[in-house]
């Protein structure tokens, strides 16, 4: 049984960063795609960005309300996943969680892939 755990959440003034991290236990996070999602206080949880499985390519896609803000990244050492979010805004408030998924038809996988999940972190943006 994999289980993820998150971290790095906060307060964070608009424009600021914070550096997110999912620790993985029972499994390795080198064999697998992991995502990270959000969810805000009365909306669905969305995609935010995925990271391929180690190989000789790393793969990584985001989504567009975070692209070239945000950074997906992993250290297989550490069996961790990373989400670097620079220019934060009040709009990336939520509640963030990251995902593991083992078997995908396609990339990039964005939603009810995702096999196990952590419990999340909190994220807040003031403006």
């Amino acid at each position: 049984q994999v289980q993820l755990v998150e971290s790095g959440g906060g307060l964070v003034q608009a424009g600021g960063s914070l550096r997110l991290s999912c620790a993985a236990s029972g499994g390795t996070v080198s064999h697998y795609a992991m995502g990270w999602f959000r969810q805000a206080p009365g909306k669905e949880r969305e995609f935010v960005a995925a990271i391929s499985a180690s190989g000789i390519y790393t793969i990584t896609y985001y989504a567009d309300s975070v692209k070239g803000r945000f950074t997906i990244s992993r250290d297989n050492s550490k069996n961790t996943v990373y989400l670097l979010m620079n220019s934060l805004k009040p709009e990336d408030t939520a509640l963030y969680y990251c995902a593991i998924v083992r078997t995908y038809g396609s990339w990039p996988p964005t939603g009810k892939e995702y096999d196990y999940w952590g419990q999340g972190t909190q994220v807040t943006v003031s403006s």
